[in-house]
């Protein structure tokens, strides 16, 4: 989800900012998480130059601000085909996730907490998909 411009926003990040300044100065809401985004939340921002930058990742255990910022790769980080934008985007490429949240952990390594949270929440994840996975495979055996 897109949380605002870096440079104007990022220094007062935290877990529970829930608006942002805009580049008229006016204070926006954060836009509400679709009812469908039941797994990893990412927040980014807008540096200059149209370079998104994951800043803030939360799960339904966890919500971490993160102390670098990482540049998010079209395909790598969000799956092909997945445009961002102010609207909050939905990712259905779980490989991509994982990627991301294993890219954001070794972008913050120097900050133990906030990198071990990150691999923690890349352990519930992978459980959830590979259990998801595991439901989906028993749904198409035949009987």
């Amino acid at each position: 989800m897109y949380v605002g411009g870096f440079e104007r926003n990022f220094p007062k990040l935290t877990t529970s900012s829930t608006s942002f300044e805009g580049t008229d100065g006016q204070t926006h809401p954060y836009a509400p998480w679709p009812a469908s985004a039941d797994g990893l939340r990412v927040s980014y921002m807008e540096k200059h130059g149209k370079k998104f930058v994951a800043v803030r990742v939360a799960d339904e255990t966890s919500d971490v601000v993160l102390k670098n910022e990482m540049v998010m790769v079209p395909g790598e980080h969000f799956g092909f085909n997945t445009r961002l934008s102010a609207e909050p985007t939905l990712v259905e490429d779980d490989t991509a996730v994982l990627k991301m949240l294993e890219d954001v952990a070794k972008k913050n390594a120097e900050h133990k907490d906030v990198s071990d949270e990150l691999l923690n929440m890349r352990a519930r994840f992978k459980a959830k998909v590979a259990e998801r996975n595991a439901a989906a495979k028993a749904a198409r055996k035949p009987r």
